[in-house]
């Protein structure tokens, strides 16, 4: 295949599969520009990865797999790395009632608890609400199935706890 039919090839899977690069990039950054920087990061390195993916898996999966590596690798890549805390608003007024929160709120809490999650914990999380299988699971994260299951239980139960902390404010 010549480097036109590659580039083109390419460009239409990632076009493809924008949204999966969007979702990865929002879950293991806190602000824009860092989200920004690591979409570039994971289209360089998936470039370049590219000639070598033999189609033995969905084009997805191996995405997701180049997508994950990249963005924990960034991680620990630096050192001076601090986490970025941003509150989800301040009350106008402190009610004494339950009141039901809006889904936008609570899908910023979701996410805030998700931020507090460690690198692998955050990328079990993402291809579950992508509704993964765990075989998927399994081919992109390189963890046993019955290994996904127990810790998806554990998640489940620590995103419980993140949010009530989150939502009491602790």
């Amino acid at each position: 295949m010549d480097k036109q039919e590659l580039e083109k090839q390419f460009e239409a899977h990632m076009r493809e599969h924008e949204l999966l690069l969007f979702k990865v990039c929002r879950i293991y950054t806190f602000t824009d520009v860092d989200r920004q920087d690591l979409f570039q990061d994971i289209v360089i390195q998936t470039w370049k990865a590219f000639p070598k993916f033999r189609g033995e898996s969905k084009f997805s999966t191996w995405l997701y797999r180049v997508a994950i590596n990249t963005a924990i690798t960034g991680l620990r890549r630096k050192k001076d790395f601090i986490t970025y805390y941003e509150p989800l608003s301040l009350p106008a007024h402190i009610s004494d009632d339950n009141a039901a929160k809006t889904d936008e709120e609570q899908l910023k809490q979701l996410y805030e608890a998700i931020r507090r999650l460690n690198e692998v914990e955050k990328a079990i999380v993402m291809l579950y609400m992508e509704d993964r299988s765990y075989e998927e699971m399994e081919a992109i994260l390189g963890l046993s199935q019955g290994n996904l299951r127990v810790k998806m239980n554990r998640i489940k139960e620590k995103l419980r706890q993140l949010t009530k902390e989150i939502n009491y404010g602790t």
